[in-house]
């Protein structure tokens, strides 16, 4: 039994159609295991375990009757706490919200449980998502599962600790700046930001102006990740920036990959340094894609640095949605919080033009990008991951970085729509993971899932995991 904690969710799921082990007596050893790894990790913040075990029982008396259950039937999931589960509380990870109990589930949360998911509880995350190392004043700090002394990343930091730490293979994040990426990279799971719209949002009292955030997953396994977004995508009328649902199956289509796809690399985006050794890691890990006989290139050009512009709408966003709490709860939220939301105030009609334009003007290079290439690959982050209480690190090799500077290459793809995932490229000198971010055109999820499948097989990255 010690072996399937870190077994993918389609051998888990397999494994219980097959009657090797029944949903009840999975739930109850990811339970013990939870109970016996998580105050290492604070990767959960709130379990509803009576519940998932009730889940457990009548699933398993349906696979005994051999009645035809969803694509995700049995299997323990973990949510981030920045989304609704019908009963739980959702806290942001901040205290006058502690006692937020949902009414309802999100729409992502309500179709993975349509498709036989069993919710077990909410994973942490850095207050309103708002850091990329996850720590806060009501459930405290998360740790990276292959140093307790590092990060996970954020903003969904914990659901990558609980992934990589063997508690659930499967787990609900949400990007707005590389909040899924970022913390795949620095556990060495895989995470994907899917394209704007791709995963509906809400239901909400807010609907964003901004066209920033968006769910994703984090799993073991790419083909994981696909079979996660053939359960969640589609229009839903909460969300009317929504997609209709693709025409075909992720999962089924992951391995056509094209032959001879062209790929571009570009190590720093024209503006960001890199950590030497994690670039020695990047580079040896795209040369894979020439071994699979893809026509990789050095991409000579490069992003103008989006990042103010893109600071400027996510803290608009953010302010619109507590606005009208942020007198109210001030003193009991986080300092940098707080500071950064009174910034908005300053913003003006003309800044948000101007951040506009800029939009536009990286929109037409990644036209031209995309004309020329089928996908962009760059490191996921520039450093591996830094100190569980943070702060980020301000140099990077000796040279000086700005505060955004430790996320360079993630968060131009929120302001872009684009999708994008991290996949494990290897360690650093630390013995840290590493990884490396594919970026697809707008909308085509399956083809930087079939890349990022390719490349896994190729590496087989996912069958080494901290030992807990």
């Amino acid at each position: 039994m010690a072996t399937i904690h870190y077994r993918s969710a389609r051998e888990i799921i397999g494994m219980m159609k097959e009657r090797e082990i029944t949903p009840l007596e999975l739930m109850e050893e990811t339970l013990k295991r939870i109970e016996t790894v998580n105050p290492q990790l604070n990767a959960f913040v709130s379990l509803q375990a009576e519940r998932a075990i009730d889940e457990a029982k009548a699933m398993t008396e349906c696979l005994v009757k051999g009645e035809i259950l969803g694509p995700l039937a049995g299997l323990p999931i973990g949510v981030k706490d920045l989304e609704d589960v019908s009963g739980m509380v959702t806290s942001f990870g901040s205290i006058p919200y502690r006692n937020n109990i949902a009414q309802h589930d999100s729409v992502q949360v309500a179709r993975l449980r349509k498709a036989g998911a069993i919710v077990v509880g909410k994973t942490n995350t850095p207050e309103h998502g708002y850091k990329s190392f996850t720590k806060n004043r009501l459930y405290g700090t998360t740790r990276n599962p292959w140093n307790m002394d590092r990060t996970p990343g954020g903003s969904s930091g914990g659901s990558a600790a609980a992934v990589t730490g063997g508690l659930v293979s499967i787990c609900t994040g949400s990007d707005g700046g590389g909040s899924v990426r970022i913390p795949a990279s620095y556990t060495g799971c895989f995470g994907l930001k899917t394209s704007y719209g791709r995963i509906p949002w809400g239901p909400a009292p807010y609907l964003g102006m901004c066209r920033i955030g968006v769910h994703g997953p984090l799993t073991r396994t790419v083909a994981d990740a696909a079979l996660y977004l053939d359960c969640v995508s589609g229009y839903h009328p909460a969300d009317p920036d929504s997609l209709p649902k693709p025409p075909l199956s992720y999962l089924e289509r992951l391995n056509q990959c094209p032959r001879e796809l062209r790929i571009g690399f570009s190590p720093t985006l024209g503006y960001a340094h890199v950590q030497s050794d994690v670039l020695a890691v990047i580079e040896k890990a795209v040369l894979i894609f020439s071994d699979l006989k893809h026509i990789v290139e050095n991409w000579e050009g490069a992003l103008p640095n989006v990042g103010d512009a893109w600071s400027s709408m996510i803290d608009f966003d953010t302010y619109a949605v507590l606005e009208a709490d942020l007198e109210k709860y001030r003193e009991e939220m986080g300092k940098t919080l707080v500071a950064s939301l009174e910034t908005v105030k300053s913003i003006a009609i003309k800044d948000i033009i101007a951040a506009q334009r800029v939009r536009a003007a990286v929109n037409v290079i990644l036209e031209e990008f995309f004309n020329r290439y089928d996908l962009l690959l760059t490191p996921t982050m520039p450093t591996e991951a830094f100190s569980a209480e943070g702060p980020p690190p301000s140099a990077i090799d000796g040279h000086p970085i700005p505060l955004l500077g430790t996320m360079a290459f993630t968060y131009p793809f929120n302001f872009t729509g684009h999708p994008a995932a991290s996949v494990r490229a290897g360690f650093a000198k630390s013995g840290l993971p590493v990884g490396l971010q594919i970026v697809g055109p707008r909308h085509r999820e399956d083809l930087v899932l079939q890349a990022a499948h390719a490349y896994e097989q190729a590496q087989s990255w996912n069958n080494l995991w901290p030992e807990l």
